[in-house]
């Protein structure tokens, strides 16, 4: 069948918004009509060569929601018209990873999806008969798409597609982080570097755990606002603090009966290795956890002295939020329909598929914090 689809043609160039080939699903697959989809700083990531993994041509996309419209031979979780969520972290159930419960990295078509493939190592894109790779197993940059059955969430019907869209990442990302990766406990002092999408609902999150501190970190004075509109109850300006920003930070912190200072918790939302630095030494002597989400450049590494985590400090990473995809985002979809998250202010600015670059620009310009394409 002929798709509208964004088609990332080379590293570097905009996308290409044009018609494309798309087969309907095979054994397993699920045929999903995308009714949004966000734009996220890792699709830039990708497009800009910077992605180790990033294959082209291809679809990218990752933050989707939208219908089946189609199921292949031995589906049975989803039907037709079910609505749904893509997943690009997917919940097979039963691969060593799922049953372990020890991490939400289901492992059960990992090695097809980095290869821009499906499970049987094949492409349902093309164009002119040639080849299009997928993109994180999700491709939601084309009005339809083919998904493995086990990475497709169902949600419930009620449930606005251009705002629960951004639950396919960044929402479950930032929530999660705090709920399911440090699990927050009420009353802590916490600190969120990077005040975008992701460290805003960093910020969500940390109120939903009940932090009694929320300290926002960021460079652009306009943030400053923003984390205050998600409960975040500090702000420090990264640019002015310059060198001095840890120590003002664990100063901060400080409590008379405490006068160690720093963070129970802090985030990095940021992919700057040196900001993930400042955000562990920023933690609380011999407790303090630093959580890292934002993705560094190809080939970064990130460093500290030895003294800073034989003094306790724990530095953790987290995927996903450590959410499991097909059970988890139904839940995140009812708590944004409850009102206990928000969604709505964050989508700063729609868009058609035709003007999708448009979306990117907005993103480099620091002008939106989330934009959401509508097909």
């Amino acid at each position: 069948m002929d798709v509208r689809a964004a088609v990332a043609v080379e590293k570097g160039k905009p996308l290409e918004v044009t018609t494309v080939q798309l087969e309907g699903p095979k054994v397993g697959e699920v045929l999903v009509e995308i009714k949004a989809t966000g734009i996220c700083h890792t699709d830039e990531f990708t497009l800009s060569g910077a992605d180790p993994e990033g294959i082209f041509p291809s679809i990218l996309g990752h933050e989707g929601a939208g219908i089946v419209v189609g199921v292949g031979p031995g589906v049975t979780t989803v039907k037709k018209g079910d609505h749904v969520i893509p997943l690009y972290t997917p919940e097979c159930r039963q691969c060593p990873s799922c049953l372990s419960r020890k991490t939400n990295l289901c492992t059960a078509i990992r090695a097809t999806q980095g290869q821009g493939l499906m499970p049987d190592g094949t492409s349902r894109f093309s164009i002119g008969g040639k080849k299009l790779y997928h993109y994180m197993g999700t491709s939601t940059f084309a009005n339809y798409t083919v998904l493995p059955e086990i990475a497709v969430a169902k949600i419930r019907e009620d449930a606005p597609f251009d705002k629960v869209c951004y639950i396919g990442c960044g929402v479950t990302t930032g929530v999660g982080a705090v709920l399911n990766t440090a699990k927050v406990t009420p009353g802590a002092k916490a600190i969120v570097f990077g005040l975008g999408g992701i460290g805003l609902n960093v910020i969500q999150g940390l109120k939903l755990a009940n932090a009694d501190m929320i300290i926002g970190v960021d460079i652009n004075p306009e943030r400053k606002a923003w984390g205050e509109k998600f409960g975040m109850t500090h702000f420090v300006n990264a640019a002015e603090a310059g060198k001095d920003l840890v120590p003002q930070l664990v100063n901060m912190t400080k409590t008379p009966a405490d006068q160690i200072g720093g963070a129970d918790y802090t985030f990095d939302c940021t992919g700057n290795v040196n900001v993930m630095r400042q955000a562990l030494e920023a933690c609380h002597r011999g407790w303090g956890e630093s959580i890292v989400i934002g993705v560094a450049p190809a080939g970064a590494e990130i460093s500290t002295r030895p003294f800073q985590l034989v003094t306790g400090r724990v530095w953790k990473g987290t995927a996903f939020g450590g959410a499991r995809g097909r059970t988890d985002v139904p839940k995140i979809v009812d708590w944004y329909m409850e009102g206990k998250i928000q969604i709505d202010p964050m989508i700063t600015h729609t868009m058609p598929l035709s003007d999708i670059n448009k979306g990117f620009d907005l993103m480099h310009a620091g002008k939106s914090v989330r934009s959401v394409v509508l097909l």
